[in-house]
This record gives structure tokens, sequence and C-alpha cells, in this order.
């Protein structure tokens, strides 16, 4: 039975003050290889809690597709490139997916060890 690919792949989910902070951060992230893809979704509204009020801001969404072990550099990069002081980082594990998919996922990220040099 061959190795199921979805093993250590996960939807982390991000978001982003603007659209053009999305796509810098989106094309860091596939740029570097630490993420396959990464959709983002304009014009969502967020409401949350922070320093001790209810706020309410217009963000984009983005859902990065990519390895777990990654998920620890995708956090340090989301400090260093993101406007916020508390960057979202949320990665569900994926369950199941079109092995043709995964298998293109798991290829176009690289390994937690291989290091590049970042512009």
């Amino acid at each position: 039975m061959a190795e199921d690919p979805s093993t250590g792949l996960v939807v982390a989910f991000s978001t982003a003050g603007s659209p053009e902070e999305g796509r810098h951060i989106a094309n860091a992230l596939i740029g570097e290889q630490l993420a396959a893809c990464v959709n983002i979704v304009d014009n969502i509204c967020s409401i949350y809690r922070w320093q001790g009020g209810i706020q309410s801001s217009p963000e984009s969404l983005l859902i990065v597709k990519t390895r777990a072990s990654l998920i620890p550099t995708i956090e340090s990069r989301l400090r260093e490139l993101h406007s916020y002081d508390v960057p979202e980082l949320v990665a569900v594990p994926i369950v199941h997916g079109a092995q043709p998919y995964l298998e293109w996922l798991l290829s176009s990220t690289r390994l937690p060890e291989a290091s590049i040099d970042v512009p």
C-alpha cells in the first residue's frame, strides 16, 4: 500500500490588513517554497477582541497550502513581513485530498532542512 501523501500536509490561515499586504506575503511564501499555493480572499470583515475592546476591520484572508513541518518557518516569516503585532496563523491537517494535487503540493514546497537565500 502506498504512503498517504496527505500525511504531514496542512492548510494554514492568516489575514492581512490590505490586499497589497496579502499579495506581498503570498509572493514571499511561494517564492521561498514555504507554500505550494496561497489563495487570497479579499474584502472579508473580521470582528475580534483586541486590547480590551471589540474591533472590526476589513482584511484579506490567506489560505496557505503547505507542509506541517514548514509552519514554524512560515510563522517566523509572518512576523517579519506582517504589519500586525500579532499575525494570525492557524493550521489544520489535510485528512484527505486528490493524490495528484497532494503530490504537486509536496513537489512545490521545500523540505524544512533545506535553506535558500531570502531576499
